[in-house]
């Protein structure tokens, strides 16, 4: 018995891991190899491409595509039409599946839509990507970022609301109370 749902218009490859309560919507293709976790949402015109890794709990909005060498951890949310790349150097005619850069997104990171992450770079946990962003290094957890390229504007909670720090370092999610500390340009939740 089937705990999982594929809409009738998906193409879903032999060799997929699809654990309990994914749902794939209306034309998506999930490739051989890929491994979607519990509870995962892969939405309308979805690419999943051999060998992904998508953990639990991952929501995949309409029209993104997710190449071989993304792995996604646990709580990770893709906006609309947001993309990775997963070669630095593409040609046409220049052979280079050998050469797929690795991307992996931490826990509970959010990348807006109609972003671009260059492949190669790490997303670090809860961190947030602004929608439209190019992500062209690695980024630290907690981090906002915003633009073409991609910068860092500030920091944000796990709840995703923007972190005003006082004097002593420390600020509070006004949502879940929970008191974050800034450390040598570094943000951990303290309680």
């Amino acid at each position: 018995m089937m705990d999982y749902f594929i809409h009738d218009t998906a193409v879903v490859d032999a060799g997929c891991h699809i654990a309990s309560g994914v749902k794939i919507w209306h034309f998506s293709h999930i490739m051989p190899g890929s491994h979607l976790g519990e509870g995962c949402n892969i939405g309308q015109n979805v690419v999943i491409s051999s060998d992904v890794v998508l953990g639990k709990n991952v929501k995949v909005q309409n029209n993104v595509s997710i190449y071989t060498g993304v792995i996604c951890e646990d709580d990770v949310f893709l906006g609309p039409s947001m993309v990775f790349t997963n070669v630095i150097n593409p040609r046409s005619h220049v052979i280079r599946k050998d050469q797929y850069a690795k991307t992996i997104v931490r826990k509970g990171a959010s990348i807006g839509a109609n972003a671009t992450i260059v492949c190669g770079n790490e997303i670090g946990m809860y961190a947030l990507i602004g929608a439209g962003a190019v992500v062209t290094k690695a980024v630290k957890p907690y981090a906002l970022i915003v633009g073409n390229p991609g910068r860092q504007i500030g920091w944000v909670s796990e709840y995703g609301h923007r972190l005003q720090f006082d004097d002593n370092n420390r600020a509070t999610c006004p949502e879940s109370k929970q008191v974050y500390e800034l450390i040598n340009e570094n943000v951990q939740r303290i309680s």
